[in-house]
């Protein structure tokens, strides 16, 4: 599903728009925020009308966010549009977050009053909330997520058997999401019958909210607990929520007992996980733990020319060689550069070409050329293994000295766009044989050792700030 729905000639404009905001703003403040907002482009550009939920949140967006809207549509488009905000039609009136919060404080459960604000009754028609577009058939299958994808596939074929549960790991926008639904997807096409539920981790916290407000645990405990297949998202929200976590471990026990499954993702895996209890993370730890790693060269390729075709746009080879060496960090990140180089295709009336790409993601490239440089890598990678940016160029081999430096020369080829033989010479003088070699054996240890890839990501992370 879209970010936000949108309507007009000029839906493109929007949708650059939340990729923008997506990468500004901190996930939770952007799935609460921005991501439901309805959003209409006048055909002239003579305005933008933001709809949103009730007063409370039209207040709150008017506040902190139109101003930002207003300036990435005259960044993006080239003149000023006037921004109005207005209340989406609703079915049903829908109680403000103050009235939760307010709940909150009376029940002693302080911990909650974060979570959005409430979308359904607990005893409302029961919704599977599954995206119908994210399928096993829409998924670009690569090394980064071969083993996830396996996983994700034996879980939708044999419920409740293997893989129980299913807990998916990675860093943002890598596609745990994409394989959560494509569970569910499989699991109704196969069994219509069947009771699905994808929620976000907030979605959890904001029902258990409710059922306190409401004294309407009974319903609760019906919905979560006779379910055959709960698709959790980002459980790394329920840290530091004491209440919750005890009713997800209820819902949990309940939901094993009956064979049901439980697929999870979070950022982390489940030791790393923080402020969670640690009857929990043995829960998450006990079935399969898998890992979705940052997409290849080949996979980001396919998926660029995948989403173009999908689009109905040509994307020329080269171009996509060009955006795939460039945006490397993970699938959101490059459907927003190709959303950024069809509208500046539109906007321009020009072809697209390598020319053209690069004009229209020149913020990107100039960013990321100016953070990160191999010496920038050399004094991150000492600093995290608390060893001298000296020994980086030194002859010494120990291997508190010579691991660091393989890792930095594997993220030095994966993060510029320097030559082996490059790397070799700012690495002391070294055979660009012996960076080649120390980029083999990081990449393929990390597609086995846990440890080594969370440390990867946490340095990838570091470096593109």
């Amino acid at each position: 599903m879209s970010a936000a729905s949108v309507s007009g000639q000029n839906d493109d404009l929007w949708q650059i728009c939340v990729d923008h905001l997506a990468q500004e703003l901190p996930e939770q403040q952007f799935n609460t925020w921005i991501r439901p907002l309805v959003v209409i482009v006048a055909p002239d550009l003579s305005k933008a009308t933001v709809q949103v939920g009730n007063r409370f949140k039209l207040d709150w967006v008017r506040a902190q966010y139109a101003a930002r809207i207003a300036a990435l549509f005259e960044q993006l488009s080239g003149q000023r549009i006037p921004i109005e905000l207005a209340l989406a039609p609703r079915e049903a009136p829908v109680k403000s977050e103050l009235v939760v919060r307010k709940f909150e404080r009376a029940a002693g459960v302080a911990e909650l009053a974060s979570v959005g604000t409430p979308e359904e009754a607990a005893g409302s028609a029961f919704k599977n909330r599954l995206n119908s577009a994210l399928t096993f058939d829409t998924l670009i299958e690569g090394t980064a997520n071969r083993m996830g994808r396996a996983a994700a596939l034996h879980v939708a074929s044999s419920l409740g058997q293997l893989y129980n549960p299913l807990f998916i790991y990675g860093g943002v926008g890598l596609g745990k999401t994409h394989l959560m639904h494509a569970i569910g997807n499989k699991l109704m096409a196969d069994n219509p019958a069947a009771k699905v539920l994808y929620i976000h981790a907030e979605q959890f916290v904001s029902d258990v909210v409710k059922a306190y407000q409401r004294k309407t645990f009974d319903d609760f405990k019906e919905r979560y607990h006779s379910l055959d297949l709960l698709l959790i998202d980002d459980v790394q929200f329920l840290a530091n929520k004491d209440r919750t976590q005890e009713e997800f471990f209820n819902a949990f026990e309940a939901l094993l007992t009956k064979k049901s499954h439980i697929v999870m993702t979070s950022d982390t895996y489940p030791k790393g996980l923080a402020d969670i209890h640690e009857r929990l993370v043995s829960r998450f730890d006990s079935g399969l733990t898998v890992a979705i790693e940052p997409p290849e060269l080949e996979m980001r390729v396919a998926i660029l020319i995948r989403k173009a075709d999908a689009d109905g746009a040509v994307l020329p080879e080269e171009v996509a060689f060009f955006v795939a060496k460039n945006v490397r960090s993970n699938v959101r990140e490059l459907e927003g550069a190709l959303r950024k180089i069809q509208a500046y295709s539109r906007f321009s009336h020009k072809e697209i070409s390598i020319q053209l790409a690069r004009e229209a993601l020149r913020d990107l490239l100039s960013i990321q050329n100016r953070q990160i440089s191999v010496e920038n890598i050399q004094k991150t990678v000492a600093n995290y293994y608390k060893i001298k940016v000296a020994d980086m160029y030194s002859k010494k081999r120990p291997a508190n000295i010579a691991r660091p430096r393989q890792i930095a020369m594997y993220l030095a080829k994966e993060l510029t766009q320097k030559s082996l033989p490059e790397i070799g010479e700012l690495f002391g003088g070294r055979d660009h044989t012996t960076v080649l070699h120390a980029v083999r054996k990081m990449a393929a240890e990390r597609q086995l050792m846990t440890e080594l890839n969370q440390q990867l990501h946490v340095l990838e992370q570091t470096l593109k700030g």
